[in-house]
């Protein structure tokens, strides 16, 4: 797995907060036969808060060249959101890591 530079962080809330958030997660898309550069890219670029259409590029370039690619790493509760996101959208997502 390549590791790009992720976008910034999502702000989390300190400990005890409430929120049961949890550890930190890691969004990772896999290399599929069915989605295209362009179609990768703006995909995450639509989700990911950071990503824009050129970052998106390379993420789909790591993609490609090393089978995933993690795209985001934050709370659990939002990485949730944006995992499903992603697998609605049609690509290919490793669990929740």
């Amino acid at each position: 797995m390549v590791q790009v530079q992720l976008p910034p962080k999502e702000r989390t809330s300190g400990p005890g907060s409430g929120t049961g958030a949890g550890d930190p997660v890691s969004i990772i898309v896999l290399n599929d036969d069915h989605n295209t550069f362009e179609g990768v890219a703006t995909v995450l670029a639509s989700h990911l808060p950071g990503v824009d259409f050129a970052r998106g590029m390379s993420f789909a370039n790591a993609i490609h060249t090393s089978g995933s690619a993690r795209v985001w790493r934050g709370d659990r509760e939002v990485g949730e959101l944006y995992w499903e996101q992603l697998r609605d959208a049609g690509l290919t997502m490793a669990p929740l890591a």
